[in-house]
């Protein structure tokens, strides 16, 4: 029975924190005197590596950028990141935790930091629609798959 204890799959959060958090706000005060309605460009990327025996330090990366024109009102990158303990977990379903579970468990705390710190940079709050993490990591694949039989 304790081999089978042994075996059991593991999955906790160890830690959630921000690991680089950035705010421009390049044509102040000026910029607050624009009317016109911004337009939002969001970039996302993630990225994991191995920090401990059955501990990964998973990062995701948000950059949001508000534009009217060619002026850029203001640009957030929010770094979140986690360290996460995974254990006894088959080698084939290691990258989807990183790629998938991790970044989900991530979103919503970088899409808090990011809507509070444009409001205190004096701009309405930015609230980030929900992301298909999985949609994302499969599309990834894909392309690397095609990368490599190209």
């Amino acid at each position: 029975m304790s081999e089978q204890q042994e075996l059991q799959p593991v999955f906790s959060i160890e830690k959630i924190y921000v690991k680089d958090l950035s705010l421009e706000v390049p044509g102040a005060p000026e910029v607050f005197l624009e009317q016109a309605q911004p337009e939002i460009d969001m970039q996302l990327s993630s990225e994991s590596k191995s920090v401990d025996e059955g501990y990964y330090d998973c990062t995701l990366t948000v950059t949001v950028t508000a534009k009217v024109a060619d002026k850029t009102l203001f640009l957030v990158e929010v770094a979140q990141a986690g360290i996460f303990q995974i254990r006894d977990v088959p080698t084939e379903d290691l990258d989807p935790i990183l790629g998938v579970a991790c970044p989900n468990i991530l979103f919503p705390y970088a899409r808090e930091t990011v809507s509070n710190l444009v409001n205190r940079a004096g701009f309405p709050p930015v609230l980030l629609s929900p992301i298909n993490f999985e949609a994302l990591y499969m599309q990834q694949r894909a392309q690397q798959a095609e990368a490599g039989n190209a």
